[in-house]
């Protein structure tokens, strides 16, 4: 054998070896697909009939999970959840998540609505939306974050006669992000044009809202993993809430507790934009007590056109400044 024929035979020789070391990890890379779709199904299964065994009916319906090889994909034609024993049920319609095979851990979830739920002490609602999506930042043992984007959400009454139903809101666009931060989580959150049906609020008028926010829930790991029944012992620390309609803004900053007796505590900053648009506003949402609006905001105005404020809640006693606002009930 010549050595150009040795030399020939050693690209022949590299390119099978790398074809095969192809071939192997696409098998192992099929199996491991496959494997977890069935996992998924076998775990929702179990989850279902735990529930069961519970009592509560839950049903993710006809579930299949798909898009191999490049996604892996877990759709239902619809979600259901309904526990008797503490008369809560809610539905959905069809549920789908997509994870790329190059963002594994970064899957993003899509729900059709509408969402019907029914909760003791609230009328039976029905909340619809134009597109809604999640994205889930996976990690372990918590995600790092969960992202909430919605378009065209608006909310009603869902009667279970054949009465109409009650218009409640509408907002062109809300998002809401949750990120755990040691044992808190940290929440952020906007809203555009939310309009507030007036038969909702006792006839009360507000314009067209936006807001934003940031803030962080005190032990929020424990209290997501286990609802509390009560606000009693619960404490947030506001960075930044904001309501704004055109030239009006209010800016609330810094932390809210609630003793076991139910009594709050709060240290708050209060900044205006715009007192006399601000007055406005509330006068029209609390027409009762429109002139001590109208005055009080008249001598706040004339400390320029954004002060600020603070306002103290000591044991349920609050005060804006100097002046004393009253006692505020203890919650429950």
């Amino acid at each position: 054998m010549t050595s150009s024929d040795e030399r020939s035979r050693k690209p022949r020789r590299r390119l099978f070896w790398l074809a095969a070391f192809i071939l192997v990890l696409f098998a192992l890379y099929s199996g491991g697909w496959f494997y977890l779709a069935g996992k998924v199904k076998t775990e929702a299964e179990r989850a279902v009939a735990e529930l069961g065994g519970k009592g509560i009916k839950a049903d993710c319906a006809n579930l299949t999970v798909s898009g191999y090889p490049l996604n892996f994909t877990v759709s239902c034609d619809s979600l259901a959840y309904q526990d008797d024993a503490k008369s809560i049920a809610a539905s959905t319609g069809s549920f789908n998540a997509i994870a790329g095979i190059t963002q594994p851990l970064l899957p993003v979830a899509a729900v059709r609505g509408p969402l019907r739920t029914s909760v003791p002490g609230m009328p039976p609602l029905w909340i619809d939306w134009d597109k809604l999506t999640a994205t889930v930042k996976l990690s372990w043992p918590l995600p790092r974050r969960v992202l909430l984007q919605a378009d065209g959400l608006s909310g009603q009454t869902d009667p279970a006669d054949d009465s109409d139903p009650a218009e409640l809101f509408y907002a062109a666009n809300a998002a809401g992000q949750l990120e755990p931060k040691d044992q808190d989580v940290f929440y952020t959150g906007s809203f555009s044009d939310l309009e507030i049906n007036a038969n909702a609020i006792g006839g009360r008028v507000l314009p067209a809202l936006d807001g934003a926010g940031a803030a962080t829930v005190k032990n929020g790991v424990a209290l997501i993993a286990k609802p509390p029944k009560s606000l009693r012992g619960q404490s947030v620390d506001i960075a930044s809430l904001d309501l704004s309609s055109g030239t009006a803004r209010v800016t609330v900053s810094g932390p809210i507790s609630v003793d076991a007796d139910g009594l709050i505590d709060a240290s708050l900053k209060i900044k205006l934009k715009d007192p006399k648009a601000v007055a406005a506003i509330l006068a029209g949402a609390i027409p009762e007590h429109k002139s001590e609006i109208e005055q009080g905001f008249a001598g706040i105005a004339m400390l320029g056109s954004e002060p600020s404020m603070p306002l103290k809640v000591v044991k349920g006693k609050a005060s804006l400044g100097f002046i004393p606002l009253g006692k505020i009930k203890p919650v429950e």
